[in-house]
């Protein structure tokens, strides 16, 4: 078959396309020259390598000749990855959500040679259904209209662009600090839209947010308000209960389509594992329930055992969809690789622990899925955790000792069973972003649960990291696949890197982790920040300049850049005492604090470094080599506004009284005055508390 432009593309998501019908072009000069030459409107489609009506839409209509004859006959055709360039995604798909109050990938939208969007949507079918106009139809109205009334158009688009471009540069300088009550609202916000019963907020579907936790967690933590803590608690544990979770292998699917966190939209995003993690654990250091420790530890296993590149770094996601038979390997349904008939369980475990585990797991002899609009669960079985080890053993009057053991077994013998099905695909490039959220986790894993290898899985992704995806001049490139480093670094790539360093000192003290993460935030003030109004815009990219220049602020599926380089800001600006971070930390705060105000609901990742700048400025200082028990002392409780230094020549050129610390001690001090050091676990845990 023929291949097209894309051919040439690192993107597995742009491949994927690269021998469609569609004369496909990647987002570049060569497209833009063709469609302002030919003056041919362009029809820009983004998605992602793992996303389900992605592969609808190739299949039902880019693999189709007759519209790609069309699309080829009348439009210049670009694909865009919006993982690549989410800062092009973000533009445009702020264009479709004020246009047509909605959004989603695959997002559609139609440009004049200029790069002005005119028309927008998302998934189109190839026919009148769904309520939504048939592909082919949109195409041939869109490029009538093209023809009949070009010079509107054109005006028409300028006209919105510059009104979304008024609106994101509206620049209404606050306060630069955040209050109490601003967190209140937040906390009641979460309240209101709290599934008591199920855990979550709001109803199906169901996504999760880290932000949210990480945000409650915190209030909980300053204020001693329960429900904040509860709502967690309860969500947590029943996301790792549902089949959201991969009971069997590990890791977190990307939504439930239930309010139950039943049956998933069964795609695994890096980013989801990196945060999910992260809550877990904190929720298990306030908790210790055993039952976090193991959701945490059983994701971080997935991803070192699935997702982790030979490297050390770490790949970004793994398809919803698979092939039922590896003998048509293309005809591929959402969840095969996961989901199970109750014969073959039977068949696999023998009678008697097939129904201990179909017990356990919710089988059901027809299968248990009972809302499968597309037919795709027919017959079939999603595990989930529908009763405890302590209720299996009851209800089949054996001792829970046996049925855990049986039931270990049994699970074992599935995962293996579920190894020689065909995999789902494998987006197996490199993000500098996502890889720093994932540092991060796998660092404070390794400090909370002590074990060695998580951190060690941290610094060799941050080694990878640092030495092929920075460049000599400091900056950082954003996507590496297949030998390829390339892609201007956006904000968030710095800023989750440079989180991700500070963690990594924290869990080490190695110094040049704190060195790095200093000259990558100034590098990222250097090309991002906003000097007149503050806060940072997501890309320094010249065609998204020329476009609109958008300040990422909402937490969502990822926390937004600025919420996670103002937590930097505050940190460094603890642990250096330098007004430069000081001062932009607050002329960032100023930026964003009217919105806070008004949606801190939108923000709740923000409201964490507002959380921790209410806190009184808390330092833990450790010199010389502490006592084993020592050290883990200082990582059992959940204390998130602490600044965790270690003692030494380059920490004392920001702090100058800890040259004068001896050890083996360690140092509480309020704003770096100091009490009287200890030496022993019990002195340590006393004034721990």
């Amino acid at each position: 078959m023929r291949a097209n432009r894309l051919v040439n593309e690192q993107s597995p998501y742009l491949q994927q396309h690269a021998h469609n019908p569609v004369d496909w072009f990647p987002w570049g000069d060569e497209a833009f020259e063709k469609s302002r030459a030919e003056n041919k409107p362009i029809f820009l489609s983004i998605g992602y390598s793992t996303c389900h009506w992605c592969h609808v839409m190739e299949k039902e209509s880019f693999e189709n000749e007759a519209i790609a004859n069309y699309l080829n006959q009348e439009f210049v055709s670009i694909k865009i990855d919006r993982e690549e360039r989410p800062d092009i995604d973000r533009i445009y798909m702020s264009y479709v959500q004020s246009t047509t109050g909605g959004g989603g990938w695959p997002m559609s939208v139609w440009l004049t040679p200029d790069l002005m969007p005119f028309v927008g949507g998302t998934y189109f079918p190839p026919d009148n259904r769904y309520g939504r106009p048939g592909f082919p139809l949109v195409l041939q109205r869109i490029a009538e209209a093209w023809q009949k009334d070009r010079e509107r158009i054109v005006e028409s688009s300028v006209n919105v662009m510059e009104q979304l471009r008024t609106e994101a540069g509206k620049g209404e300088a606050g306060a630069d600090r955040v209050g109490a009550a601003v967190m209140d609202g937040a906390f009641q916000y979460f309240r209101r839209s709290f599934d008591s019963r199920r855990g979550g907020f709001g109803g199906a579907p169901k996504f999760p947010r880290p932000s949210v936790h990480n945000f409650l967690l915190r209030y909980w933590k300053r204020t001693g308000n329960e429900e904040a803590l509860d709502m967690v608690g309860t969500t947590l544990i029943a996301m790792s209960k549902g089949g959201m979770n991969d009971q069997l292998g590990g890791g977190f699917h990307r939504y439930s389509v239930d309010e139950y966190w039943f049956v998933p939209h069964f795609e695994k995003m890096l980013y989801d594992q990196a945060q999910l993690v992260t809550s877990y654990l904190e929720a298990f250091q306030i908790t210790r329930n055993d039952a976090l420790e193991a959701a945490a530890r059983r994701t971080l296993d997935y991803v070192l055992r699935d997702m982790t590149a030979p490297e050390g770094a770490f790949w970004s996601a793994e398809d919803a969809d698979s092939a039922p038979d590896a003998a048509q390997p293309h005809e591929k349904s959402e969840g095969a690789f996961y989901i199970w008939t109750w014969q073959e369980v039977m068949d696999l475990l023998g009678p008697e622990h097939g129904q201990w585990f179909a017990f356990r797991a919710g089988m059901e002899r027809e299968g248990n899925v009972r809302n499968d609009p597309h037919q795709e669960f027919t017959g079939r079985n999603i595990l989930f955790q529908a009763h405890t080890l302590a209720e299996t053993a009851e209800h089949f009057s054996r001792s829970t000792a046996e049925i855990a053991i049986a039931l270990a077994d049994a699970e074992q013998t599935l995962f293996d069973v579920r190894a020689k099905r065909c995999r789902p695909h494998l987006d197996d490039k490199i993000l500098t972003a996502w890889n720093g959220l994932t540092i991060s986790a796998f660092a404070k894993a390794g400090r909370v649960f002590n074990e060695p290898s998580y951190l060690d899985a941290a610094k060799k992704a941050a080694a990878f990291l640092l030495a092929t995806m920075q460049q000599p001049d400091g900056s950082l490139l954003r996507r590496y696949r297949a030998g390829d480093a390339r892609i201007e670094g956006m904000l968030d790539d710095y800023a989750f890197l440079a989180q991700a360093l500070l963690d990594l000192y924290e869990a080490t003290f190695d110094f040049s982790y704190l060195h790095q993460a200093i000259a990558l935030t100034g590098k990222q003030q250097e090309l991002f920040e906003d000097q007149e109004y503050g806060g940072f815009f997501a890309s320094a990219q010249a065609d998204a300049t020329r476009l609109m220049r958008l300040k990422d602020d909402y937490d969502g599926a990822e926390p937004s850049g600025n919420s996670a380089a103002l937590m930097n800001l505050l940190r460094l600006s603890r642990i250096t005492g330098s007004a430069v971070f000081e001062t932009s930390a607050r002329r960032l705060i100023a930026a964003f604090s009217e919105r806070m105000a008004a949606n801190p609901y939108a923000m709740p990742q923000m409201l964490c470094a507002c959380e921790f700048d209410l806190a009184e400025p808390r330092e833990i200082v450790v010199a010389g080599e502490i006592d084993e028990s020592m050290d883990l002392l200082l990582w059992q409780a959940f204390d998130p506004n602490r600044t965790l230094l270690g003692a030494g020549a380059e920490l004392a050129a920001f702090q100058p009284n800890v040259a004068e610390m001896r050890g083996p001690a360690v140092y509480i001090c309020r704003d770096f005055t100091c009490q009287a050091p200890v030496s022993t676990p019990e002195d340590l845990a006393r004034l721990l508390k």
